[in-house]
């Protein structure tokens, strides 16, 4: 019995990996021969539409002498630095007003406020008062963060049924032991859910801070090249910002699949074969 339950807490269902990989295969392959058709019929200059060779061979040459390199490394850094701050105020604040009601009447207007200020508002003032450095940029990222995990924050702690809470209470547990075993794994679905909105757009935050006031980075890429007319280096930079944007939210799915694996439904057929075994 004691190996059944072993095998079942470390049984998965099985994936279709292989057919997921070869549609995401299928459908890339489409677009870029939509790509290629469309540029050949329209016969436009490259420097309005390259076509996907001329984009390919302006990747290799960017990668070859470094500055894909430099400059993506640039925006990652912005981009981490400001999820991981925005995430990390976001919970802390988020934890804080979903326990005081009272607290959040009397914060959320400031909070709603700051949101319907536009983020490409905000960051000339960020630039001008932190500088054109890494720090105005990591407080963009921060800022338009922020409000959807907050929100998740709330949202998920209060989801939480009161009858566990109760539960909790009955045993005597402390404020961390109900946080650590109750509140967070319980709301964790809806965190996970917040950090992936906010995964996306802290590549934009990164962008937008860079577009305003920056020397180096993915969206000073894209300033050079259409100071240039370098329209394939434009299609290069954003390019490598899609795919930076997909593996921070591939990573957020990683996460769930591997902190979320007691919600996958158990096939019951192959729970009877592991007993059985």
């Amino acid at each position: 019995m004691a190996q059944a339950n072993r095998q079942l807490r470390n049984w998965r269902p099985g994936r279709q990996g292989a057919g997921n990989w070869a549609l995401l295969a299928f459908t890339v392959g489409l677009g870029i021969l939509a790509w290629y058709l469309l540029v050949e019929i329209s016969q436009l200059p490259a420097f309005i539409m390259p076509g996907p060779g001329q984009v390919w061979d302006r990747l290799l040459r960017s990668l070859a002498d470094g500055t894909l390199a430099r400059h993506a490394w640039v925006t990652i850094q912005e981009v981490l630095g400001g999820l991981a701050l925005g995430a990390g105020a976001a919970s802390l604040l988020g934890y804080l007003l979903a326990k005081s009601p009272r607290l959040e009447r009397f914060l959320a207007p400031y909070v709603v406020a700051s949101q319907s200020v536009p983020i490409v508002a905000i960051a000339p003032l960020l630039v001008i008062w932190f500088g054109p450095g890494l720090l105005s940029k990591v407080l963009i990222c921060a800022l338009i963060v922020f409000f959807p995990v907050l929100i998740n924050t709330i949202v998920g702690l209060r989801s939480v049924p009161e009858d566990l809470h109760d539960l909790m209470r009955s045993l005597r547990a402390t404020r961390w032991q109900t946080l650590r075993l109750l509140e967070f794994p319980a709301a964790l679905p809806v965190l996970l859910g917040g950090l992936r909105i906010g995964a996306t757009l802290s590549v934009i935050g990164a962008v937008v801070g860079e577009f305003v006031g920056a020397d180096r980075g993915l969206g000073f890429l894209i300033n050079v090249g259409r100071g240039e007319y370098d329209t394939a280096l434009v299609f290069v930079a954003v390019f490598t910002l899609i795919a930076l944007a997909l593996a921070l939210y591939g990573l957020v799915l990683l996460l769930e699949a591997r902190w979320l694996a007691w919600q996958r439904p158990v096939d019951s057929n192959q729970v009877d074969k592991i007993v059985k075994d």
